[in-house]
């Protein structure tokens, strides 16, 4: 290993003062899961398919049944059922390249955004509304847990807003490690009682798929119209920033190789973009439970998803088990999304934050902050109003997962402005890139300005489908205009030693920072401007001097 000749004198024998290292926390990966950096080799010990499982766990939760219901009792099954496929290829199509970057180079979404279009600091927008995603949905699902036991305990909602989340912080504690063995131990269970009661009204009932399938909803009159499709789509798209919380777990991918190769790409489609397949699913059944129970609970109590449950249950077995069973379905359910949840929410703002103050407080701090946000919102009594919250939402998270995906097509691999390879590290980027800072913010912009009325009631059904398009073009426009010159500030890290080995894997060659004295596999690294050495990409961000960060290269 050699690095490019220094600026100033080297000085190999000086060991920082500890204010230029991050605190000691940070070096405990155990509880930290790599929160800002590169998923070393060493540490992705899993095999594909349980990566998968585990990333598939994470789709466990209940609020799709209630979205699917909500669409479905306002626009009717046919809109309803029209809106939740044309969402579902958005979102599989945008998800795919992501989760394809993430396996292959083991990064989260946030590292991924940076080096697609955002720059280092441009992406804290981005950081910020994902972590936003995972407190409202957090909410969500422990509302609706916490309606589960009221029904069955008899509790008074506040306390099963507090029970729901507090009871998620042990499991979150230890990250990925953790979360995979409860992902794999309780999806059997899940399944089985999710799908049971369906399959059992369709077989001894067929008349309910005729009343599912002719039903107008409250706003409909029978027949497909665009403005409800697209409506309902708006509030599906919400769950496209879903595919972050699917990164957070694909960066865990082994390597690729010859021997793992179709057992890798399936385990990458099918917890990556195949999320959707089975969250539309869920929002169908949610359409069908609640068009089933209507007339039983009344429009308010059909879109929830334990009263959903309760009525499927009660047709199939005896009246002393329906309860124990909806609860627990519901438990399981809320335990096995919020801990995703609640996980990723403490990445995204770990990372903004260490990125705006060069100080790095560790992971739990910010476990326990989104954990408060999301209380918050329940107590709020945010599921009366949840259709408009993620209305408004989705306008930011389609424009945000649209231009990154889109950067990644067309300005890498088609128009190669971009560089094919994502770099995250301070030093190597600028500190904004105007292609997808500019992109994203016109299309949220724009779409949100829409979604509330601004440019007329005509076009506000339309807000989901102008921030998707307006991404679409913008991004490609930007790199063209801009001619791709603000991706990197530099083009070498200063270190000789390859990135990627031969299978084009990141290279799992160790080196010891200078700053921290731990060793971190090649991706991790960059040289150090002011010593003979090298020094991690996390020592890099909570530098606040920035005496360590490399020059940019001269125009």
């Amino acid at each position: 290993m050699s690095v490019e000749p220094q600026l100033t004198a080297p000085d190999s024998s000086h060991r920082p003062p500890p204010t230029e290292a991050p605190v000691g926390k940070a070096t405990d990966e155990t509880l930290e899961d790599y929160t800002l950096r590169f998923a070393p080799r060493s540490y992705r010990r899993w095999t594909p398919m349980v990566v998968a499982t585990t990333a598939l766990g994470g789709i466990a939760y209940m609020a799709d049944f209630s979205i699917g219901a909500g669409i479905g009792l306002t626009h009717g099954t046919g809109n309803a059922l029209a809106a939740i496929l044309l969402a579902a290829v958005v979102i599989f199509v945008t998800g795919f390249p992501l989760a394809y970057y993430a396996a292959r180079y083991n990064i989260d979404l946030d590292l991924i955004t940076r080096g697609s279009g955002f720059g280092y600091y441009g992406s804290v927008l981005t950081s910020v509304i994902f972590a936003s995603f995972t407190f409202i949905f957090f909410a969500l699902e422990g509302s609706i847990m916490a309606q589960g036991l009221k029904l069955g305990f008899g509790l008074p909602l506040w306390l099963g807003y507090v029970i729901s989340t507090c009871m998620v912080i042990p499991l979150v504690i230890y990250g990925m490690k953790a979360l995979s063995k409860l992902q794999v131990w309780t999806t059997p269970v899940w399944l089985l009682l999710m799908v049971g009661p369906l399959l059992y009204l369709v077989a001894t009932d067929p008349g309910t798929v005729h009343t599912f399938l002719t039903y107008k909803g409250s706003h409909g009159d029978g027949g497909i119209n665009a403005a409800s499709v697209l409506l309902g789509a708006g509030v599906c798209l919400s769950l496209i920033a879903q595919i972050g919380e699917q990164v957070d777990y694909l960066r865990f991918m082994p390597p690729r190789t010859a021997q793992n190769r179709r057992a890798w790409w399936t385990a990458v489609v099918m917890a990556g973009p195949g999320w959707v397949v089975l969250g539309a699913l869920k929002q169908a059944i949610g359409v069908f439970l609640a068009v089933y129970i209507l007339a039983e609970v009344g429009a308010a109590s059909a879109t929830e998803p334990i009263q959903q449950f309760t009525g499927a249950f009660t047709a199939m077995m005896p009246s002393w088990l329906v309860i124990p069973l909806a609860v627990v379905l519901v438990v399981i359910s809320q335990i096995k999304i919020n801990v995703t949840n609640a996980y990723s929410g403490s990445l995204a703002w770990t990372n903004s934050f260490t990125r705006v103050t060069k100080r790095y407080p560790g992971r739990m701090v910010f476990v326990l902050a989104n954990l408060a946000f999301a209380l918050t919102l329940m107590e709020a009594d945010m599921f009366s109003f949840l259709n408009s919250i993620l209305g408004f939402y989705s306008n930011c998270a389609i424009a945000w997962i649209v231009t990154v995906a889109t950067d990644i097509i067309v300005n890498k691999y088609l128009l190669k402005l971009s560089p094919q390879a994502p770099d995250f590290r301070r030093g190597m980027l600028y500190a904004v890139n105007p292609v997808g800072v500019v992109a994203f913010t016109a299309a949220s912009g724009l779409s949100i300005a829409m979604y509330f009325h601004a440019l007329g009631d005509t076009l506000q059904p339309y807000s989901p489908v102008a921030a998707a398009l307006i991404a679409l073009v913008l991004t490609p426009l930007m790199a063209v205009l801009t001619k791709g010159r603000f991706y990197l500030r530099r083009t070498t890290d200063g270190i000789d030693a390859p990135l990627l080995d031969v299978d084009g894997n990141p290279s799992a060659a160790l080196y010891e920072c200078h700053v921290c004295r731990q060793e971190f596999e090649r991706p991790d690294l960059a040289a150090c401007h002011r010593h003979a050495a090298v020094i991690c990409s996390l020592c890099l961000s909570t530098d606040r001097t920035g005496a360590h960060v490399l020059p940019a290269a001269p125009a």
